[in-house]
């Protein structure tokens, strides 16, 4: 039997909890505003139910710049049209560089492609100016969008900071993208710029992307000049762009350059991000400038404990809303980690070695990489220094009990591991952790402060202690301010606002604990419902799991005219194993203990792989779709996916059964 949810793993020290960035600021609020919290469900209680106080804390406390001041801190009261400081005007890349004096590096960074490097505050400063001149030379304003197909590189970081300086809107895509999967993204908001690498490379191969940079040109007829960066190949050919100018040329003379800030109002564009897009086109989220920037201070300091000279790692793609994330902490001044390429390439060792040479401070990843290398035994703690690691933080998919007694097991006793949940719609987690509080297998630590999470059953009535929907009911500030192109609203309010009319429904199924705690079940849409018993499928997952032949699962629910489902279950087998009658006794024996017996499967399949989403999620609703007879080119998006080729297998078994 595994380690059983809710086991106490970690408390932190007092000494730890008084120099907790956190304490500084419930510190300030009882000196400047005569506000007492005893603990942190306290302070989080009173962030919820007195909104604009708590956010105007926030402005206070992190001395937002604004060029204009505001009057009042939201308008309307309800979550669909609230906007925040609605007279304000700010600019998001001036916030970055308050830090510019540090000595400390702004980044660390390196890729399968480049040896690890550093680059002060100063140099980044000064290539971000350079480039934002030679942007504006070429036209770009407020309101443009500059788009970017490029990896996660120092190079990515400067050209967002500089689009952002002007008030433009930036949007990104990572090279390993299918080429129709761009496409769809940069073809709905019409581009004026595109900075973009001539390839990449990905375990050990290199991939030349410049015939798909010309095809993505020739769909966007907005395009007017082209920034190209030589990744793969110094001398590589980009004069089939639009307007080619070299990064070189594009960033020369940086020390006679000085940075302007174009202020913009609050509720401005700062970023459209996309959702995994699955199905159809993937939908364009726009985030404000303003409500970015608050959010992100806050999360950075008061959640993820960043301070100037923090070494912050998050494993991501420039393709995921974590790189977006990852950014966020240059407002705190901490120096950011960043790495393209593989997390596994040459081996599941290569990110923990990171980690020891960059002395990483919090390292970010996801779910499934901790639970591959606790699969493969790994013991990060006796082949590393990690004298400097504090925090690992997990995100992607809810994080299994055994993988957070691996963290403490393998890694580091004292660790303070953070599993979070949010997303793309929000940039950011609405769950996460806390520096001064305890850490209990399978749980997720806290609400985030002002994130006025609940739980609902099916009637919109909170549940304490049982499964139910994630839904938010009170304004947030990174909230979609809208869909692009999405002039009446309707798009975005049938994404969120369907299911609970005003309250925000995320999606997922959640229970908070009675400790304040909370667990993720996985999507509520994909959930196992036989015998009028629902069971997120993270649980199963869990269960499969145990069964140590198996790295991977995947198992939808299909119901039937009778009333009653079908339930496949899909395996990925370890290299040399099969899928014995004996494997799937020891299959249904750890579901029927684990779960219930009426999830054991009805059918057990051997895969070679299972499709997941460019982001490493798996896809569990257009399986079933697929294997309910509905068409794969109207149920899921090709593009979206690293493995599209694994889709033939579901195919063929759709035809069938």
């Amino acid at each position: 039997m595994g380690i059983q949810e809710g086991t106490l793993l970690f408390e932190p020290s007092k000494a730890q909890m008084e120099k907790a960035n956190i304490t500084s600021y419930r510190t300030w609020l009882q000196e400047y505003k005569q506000i007492q919290t005893k603990d942190y469900h306290t302070l989080w209680k009173w962030s919820v139910q007195d909104l604009d106080t708590f956010w105007e804390s926030i402005w206070e406390y992190f001395q937002i710049q604004s060029h204009h001041p505001y009057q009042t801190v939201r308008s309307g009261k309800q979550i669909i049209g609230t906007k925040w400081f609605p007279e304000a005007s700010l600019n998001y890349a001036e916030h970055v560089f308050r830090n510019k004096s540090f000595e400390s590096p702004a980044i660390i960074h390196t890729s399968e492609n480049r040896p690890l490097q550093e680059a002060s505050w100063e140099k980044l400063y000064h290539d971000t100016a350079a480039l934002q001149k030679t942007l504006h030379q070429q036209g770009i304003q407020k309101g443009d969008r500059v788009v970017c197909y490029a990896p996660n590189i120092y190079e990515t970081v400067v050209a967002f900071l500089a689009t952002a300086s002007l008030g433009a809107i930036w949007s990104s895509a990572s090279p390993d993208f299918g080429t129709q999967s761009v496409m769809e993204r940069f073809q709905q908001i019409e581009p004026i710029a595109m900075i973009t690498v001539d390839g990449y490379a990905y375990n050990g191969k290199k991939f030349n992307r410049l015939d798909v940079v010309k095809e993505l040109q020739s769909a966007l007829p907005s395009l007017k000049t082209t920034i190209t960066i030589p990744y793969l190949n110094q001398q590589a050919d980009f004069s089939a762009c639009i307007h080619p100018i070299s990064w070189e040329e594009a960033t020369a003379n940086q020390e006679k350059q000085e940075m302007t800030y174009t202020p913009v109002a609050f509720n401005d564009p700062l970023w459209i991000l996309y959702s995994s897009g699955t199905t159809g086109k993937p939908k364009p989220i726009v985030h404000s400038q303003g409500g970015i920037l608050l959010e992100h201070l806050k999360t950075m300091h008061l959640h993820m404990d960043l301070s100037a000279g923090s070494r912050f790692f998050w494993f991501t793609t420039t393709g995921w809303m974590m790189w977006n994330f990852l950014i966020g902490g240059l407002l705190t001044g901490a120096t950011i980690i960043l790495y393209d390429g593989s997390p596994t390439y040459p081996n599941k060792r290569f990110l923990w070695q990171l980690a020891e040479q960059t002395k990483m401070e919090v390292f970010g990843t996801s779910a499934s990489f901790i639970t591959s290398c606790m699969n493969v035994n790994l013991s990060p703690k006796d082949e590393f220094d990690l004298t400097h690691l504090r925090n690992i933080s997990s995100t992607g998919s809810p994080l299994s009990p055994e993988g957070f007694e691996w963290c403490y097991t393998h890694v580091k006793e004292d660790i303070w591991l953070s599993s979070a949940s949010g997303g793309t719609d929000v940039c950011t987690a609405f769950l996460l952790g806390s520096p001064i509080l305890p850490v209990y297998a399978g749980e997720i630590q806290c609400a985030a402060l002002g994130a006025k999470i609940e739980s609902f059953d099916g009637d919109g009535n909170p549940l304490t202690n049982q499964i139910g929907e994630l839904v938010l009911t009170a304004p947030f500030p990174s909230m979609p301010i809208y869909f692009w192109n999405d002039e009446s609203g309707l798009r975005m309010y049938h994404s969120y606002f369907d299911t609970f009319h005003g309250i925000w429904c995320h999606g997922d199924y959640i229970k908070l604990t009675e400790r304040h705690t909370a667990i993720i079940y996985g999507r509520s849409d994909a959930t196992i419902n036989r015998g009028g018993i629902r069971i997120g499928t993270s649980e199963i997952y869990r269960a499969v799991d145990n069964v140590s032949a198996i790295t991977d699962s995947l198992i939808v629910d299909l119901p039937q005219e009778t009333g009653d489902s079908v339930t496949p279950l899909f395996v990925v087998m370890k290299d040399g194993e099969r899928l014995t009658e004996a494997m799937k006794q020891e299959i249904n024996q750890q579901l029927r203990i684990r779960c219930s017996p009426r999830h054991v499967p009805t059918h057990i399949y051997e895969v070679k792989e299972l499709p997941q989403t460019l982001n490493g999620k798996k896809v569990e609703i257009p399986i079933k779709k697929i294997l309910m007879g509905q068409d794969a080119a109207a149920v899921i998006n090709k593009g979206s996916l690293i493995n599209p080729e694994s889709l033939h297998y579901f195919i063929d078994l759709a035809k069938r059964i």
